[in-house]
């Protein structure tokens, strides 16, 4: 049981897939779990590809970068054979290339 008397899902509240990788480098993954394979699609700009497809697009993709300025991540488009996303420094729409990148994907696998 869960929180309360509500019945928690384990399953749908567990990650089905995530990633961790340099960015700023040849892109490899350091570790991850039901991830296929990582592009390079330009500077800022990456995409993932899952081992085992999502059900659907609508899933949830969650995303990080740290380089020694800030910035953020936006996940650029989502399919359900993987996700891209994008790196932007600081407050600017110029796409950098994130020392470190880190990804999870939450939702019902196919």
């Amino acid at each position: 049981r869960g929180e309360g008397s509500a019945q928690t899902s384990v399953q749908q509240g567990l990650a089905k897939a995530w990633c961790h990788y340099e960015g700023d480098q040849t892109a490899a993954f350091k570790d991850s779990f039901n991830m296929a394979g990582i592009t390079d699609l330009a500077t800022g700009r990456h995409s993932v590809t899952y081992t085992n497809n999502m059900n659907n697009a609508f899933y949830a993709a969650s995303a990080c970068g740290s380089t020694q300025r800030r910035g953020h991540t936006d996940t650029d488009s989502h399919a359900t054979t993987g996700v891209s996303f994008e790196y932007e420094a600081g407050n600017s729409t110029t796409f950098t290339d994130a020392a470190q990148n880190q990804h999870i994907i939450v939702g019902d696998l196919a």
